[in-house]
């Protein structure tokens, strides 16, 4: 896989787990502006580590194909199931579903990697892209707990 991906996924995996470390239940049930609270955004990112995990295992069996995904739908289906998973858990999820994917592009054929770029979707090879959109959302919004887009 390209080094840079790997690292790039690597340091931002890192930021993921220290954050986790970090959040109280409090922190875990923040609501943000569009309704989404702590646990469903790390929610939201185990989904899509899981999905992709997913689809890159099928793809190594019967080669690579684009599929489009209605991914407003299956966010919002997302978002409404993990209100039912405690927060705790949800970072187990988050950190194993980070690892899972991390490892499984670490050993990417050359031939597959080029497939996935080739189709303009480079954010399944760089899950950081992903993730930093996440934890950057999650972080401003644990800092400006009293701002008008994130509320207890």
């Amino acid at each position: 896989m390209n080094k840079a991906y790997a690292e790039q996924n690597a340091i931002v995996r890192q930021r993921l787990f220290m954050l986790a470390a970090k959040l109280t239940d409090a922190d875990l049930s923040l609501r943000m502006a569009n309704g989404w609270s702590v646990t469903t955004k790390l929610a939201h990112l185990a989904f899509w580590h899981r999905y992709y995990l997913g689809l890159i295992t099928e793809w190594e069996r019967t080669g690579f194909s684009v599929s489009p995904a209605k991914v407003a739908a299956i966010n919002e289906a997302v978002r409404m199931l993990s209100e039912a998973i405690p927060g705790k858990a949800v970072i187990e999820i988050v950190q194993a579903a980070a690892e899972a994917i991390d490892r499984k592009l670490e050993q990417l054929g050359s031939g597959l990697e080029a497939a996935i770029e080739a189709s303009g979707r480079v954010r399944i090879l760089c899950r950081a892209m992903h993730r930093r959109e996440h934890l950057d959302q999650i972080e401003e919004a644990l800092v400006n707990t009293n701002a008008p887009d994130a509320v207890r």
